[in-house]
């Protein structure tokens, strides 16, 4: 990462300004209207939001975090930015009052290393070194009774990585067990995990169409993972037949939206998709990013190489 953040033109790939920011930038946004860019430093835990015009400092706000800030993003309606850091906790920063508008404290166990917003913006996923990783509706904050939502057994590793597909209906993760991890939103199971990288998985991408998944990895390549007909590959079929998997397809008693369920769940006790069950239910509660490797979990910095194999859990 470089020192300074730089603002290029695609079309000519000519930078049109750079922006003098001190420290190690750990992470830039753009707006989605495209007005600001955001960018952390590990340098007094800070973020900066800068004109994307002129590149012109517009605000610093130092020791936003106790710790390094490892991600901050702008949210789909480029209202607020959101950022995570070591320190385990969630921020809120909106762009009208200049403040920080909500801070939580996560029930992660270890640093939070991304997040990413569904579209609307209501629903926020962290992901954590902890192996786990944990949704939130930052619109509604039932989260202040309830706590985050926790979804596990995903990975055996650190998760580097998370995103949203457009529709919000897909989540894809990546992890330090060197695989990638496709999410069924409405059972908040994986559905299915891609294996074929030989070191860490950084980051990940879902195309809109949900067709197509890119992820990169510290082994130096870039995957394109087409998982359009996933649920046609005999070994997934065989899996899921062995597991006693299958899905009731279902419609929400409160949005009125469908929704899909296991077969191994109660259909008369589950009446609601999980995000109006996220508003309603009551649930349990339950170190560095790659750069600062010297923290990381001793059996993170082991794995044995996965299998170049598609399964699904």
């Amino acid at each position: 990462m470089g020192q300074d953040p730089k603002c290029m033109d695609l079309e000519t790939g000519k930078i049109i300004w750079t922006a003098a920011q001190a420290g190690l930038l750990t992470s830039c946004s753009v707006s989605e209207d495209g007005k600001y860019v955001v960018s952390s430093s590990d340098l007094e835990n800070a973020i900066c939001l800068t004109s994307a015009d002129t590149g012109e400092r517009l605000f610093h706000i130092k020791d936003h975090h106790k710790s390094t800030i490892t991600r901050c993003r702008f949210d789909p309606q480029s209202q607020h930015v959101a950022s995570v850091s070591e320190d385990r906790t969630i921020k809120l920063w909106d762009l009208v009052s200049t403040q920080t508008t909500l801070s939580i404290s996560s029930t992660h166990t270890n640093v939070i290393s991304n997040c990413c917003f569904t579209a609307n913006g209501r629903y926020l996923c962290t992901a954590s070194w902890d192996k786990t990783l944990q949704l939130w509706d930052v619109q509604t904050g039932t989260f202040r009774s309830h706590g985050g939502l926790t979804l596990s057994k995903g990975h055996d590793g650190s998760v580097s990585s998370c995103t949203f597909s457009v529709d919000g209906s897909v989540l894809v993760s990546g992890a330090y067990d060197r695989t990638v991890a496709v999410w069924n939103m409405e059972t908040l199971c994986k559905t299915l995990e891609l294996k074929g990288h030989a070191d860490w998985v950084t980051d990940v991408a879902i195309s809109a169409d949900k067709k197509w998944v890119a992820s990169a990895s510290k082994d130096t390549t870039v995957r394109l993972w087409n998982i359009e007909h996933s649920e046609e590959i005999p070994a997934v079929i065989e899996t899921r037949k062995a597991q006693g998997m299958g899905y009731h397809i279902l419609q929400c008693e409160e949005c009125g939206k469908a929704f899909s369920i296991s077969r191994l769940e109660n259909s008369d006790l589950v009446t609601k998709c999980v995000f109006c069950r996220l508003k309603t239910e009551t649930r349990s509660h339950l170190q560095p990013p790659p750069l600062l490797s010297s923290v990381l979990p001793i059996e993170d910095r082991n794995q044995i190489p996965s299998s170049t194999t598609s399964s699904v859990v």
